[in-house]
Parts: structure tokens; sequence; C-alpha cells
């Protein structure tokens, strides 16, 4: 689906954990979650093919504001919306990195942008939307977060390794880890032995307990700035992965009770 061939990177160092995973029998729950959706595009015709191609579901992060209600309205079954704040508008102040949901912004501006952000959603989607709140840029204010239950929301996802399955009652974490973006730089494919190496080690981590093994490995990416190397090492690393000790895995799909956990705390070295 590309003309930059996954043969070009070198997948050994990953081949190799997943040896060690399939030969403990480990399993890896995996899911893809995909930011910044809003109306139909050729970009977005791409993802829905790999996500077919690959037989993975991939969660739409939504903006609720900006969200075409036919593109809403026509969303093939491989692909489950969550909502990705409301405007997608930074109110960072000079000294905070980009944030719709920064500490300075009042708590009510905040909660009120989450409240609308879901009630549109829910009148547009029903009961296809996955009541997951995911903040732009993967940034929440702390005081947020424990507004988001009685909102409505079951779900927070923002980025890197959770500190705790349930950061406040009645609301389970589910992050992504995998980002092959560089947004830093020429915003093209992050260099694949790097990715690779950090992907790497966080499986290791959670091999040996470093780190929360039951949250699911989250993918994340931005199908509307995807160039040919991006989609090559996307489609790449989702086989390899589900060739391995990974499944797909859909967050909340079959939670229709109250979320239990023990909240442990992974392993501190």
């Amino acid at each position: 689906m590309s003309n930059l061939r996954s043969t070009q990177i070198d997948w050994s160092p990953l081949n190799e954990e997943l040896r060690h995973w399939t030969r403990d029998n480990r399993h890896l729950p995996l899911w893809w979650r995909d930011d910044d959706a809003v109306e139909h595009t050729a970009a977005f015709d791409h993802l829905s093919a790999l996500a077919e191609d690959v037989n993975m579901p991939v969660h739409l992060a939504i903006i609720p504001a900006r969200v075409s209600p036919i593109f809403a309205a026509n969303l093939p079954e491989h692909c489950i919306p969550v909502v990705h704040g409301w405007g997608h508008h930074s109110y960072a102040q000079a000294a905070e990195k980009k944030s719709e949901f920064p500490q300075s912004r009042p708590l009510m501006d905040r909660k009120g942008d989450a409240t609308t952000a879901l009630t549109k959603l829910t009148a547009l989607l029903g009961p296809r939307l996955v009541p997951i709140f995911v903040p732009p840029w993967n940034r929440i204010a702390a005081d947020l977060v424990p507004q988001l239950a009685s909102i409505g929301y079951r779900g927070l996802s923002t980025f890197k390794p959770r500190t705790l399955p349930m950061p406040a009652p009645g609301l389970v974490q589910v992050n992504t880890h995998i980002d092959p973006i560089n947004w830093r730089g020429d915003r093209s494919l992050v260099s694949p032995t790097a990715l690779i190496a950090d992907l790497v080690d966080t499986l290791r981590q959670r091999r040996t307990g470093d780190t929360d093994a039951t949250e699911p490995l989250g993918l994340l990416t931005h199908h509307l700035v995807h160039d040919p190397a991006i989609w090559a090492f996307t489609e790449g690393v989702i086989k390899r992965l589900l060739d391995g000790p990974a499944t797909a895995h859909t967050p909340l799909a079959h939670q229709t009770g109250p979320i239990e956990t023990n909240n442990k705390e992974p392993k501190q070295t």
C-alpha cells in the first residue's frame, strides 16, 4: 500500500523481542488510535483500506466542533469513533505547551467543552460512539480528570505508559505508546531504527514487570499528515505485532457495568 517497501526497515530487534513473548506464552492486546478525523478525504480512504487489510479496527479520535455530519453518519464498521477534545484549539499560556484543557484555563470552561463534545458526538453517532476522551496534544490538566466520569466518559487516552489503570473512579485509562511521526523535525517518519528500539524497550519493560503489562499497547497515527514512509511503517508494525503475540483490542467494548481494577502501580526500579 506504499511505495516504500517495508523490507527497507530492519525489523529483527522487534522480531527477537516478540519471540520472547511467544516463548513465554504472553498475550499482547493491541489497539489503534488515529487522531484529528473530521471529514472524508483520500487520506481517510487510505486509513480505512489499511484497517481492512490488516483486519484491525481503528479508533477515530473525532474533533466534535469540526466534524462533518455526513462523514460521521457513514463511518465504516471497522472505524470506532471516540471524542477528540472539542475544537482542537490551544488555550495554553506562553509558558505552557499546547493544550485545549490546560490548568490555566477555568475548570468550568474545560468541563463545559468536554460535556458539549460528548453530547454532540452522541447525537451524531448514537451507540457507535465509544466514550473515551482524547485530549488534543495528549495533554489534560489533572483537575479535569475526576470530572470526566460524571460527564459520561468511561475512558481517557493520552500518550506514554499509564500510571494507574483508573486515574479516577469510573474512568479507565488506555494510552498510546507508538507514534511514528517526527513532529519536531521534517514531519515524516521518525528513524525506523529509533522507533523499533523504543518499541522493543516498551515491550521488554512490560515483559519484565517494570511497567503495566495489562495496559493494551497503543499505536497512534494521524492519517491527514501521513506520507508513504509513515504508511509503510504503520502497516509493517501492525502486521508484525499481529503475526506475533498481539491480538486486536477494542477498549471498553465489553464494559457494561462498573469498571473494576486494583489500581496496582507498576514495579519501580
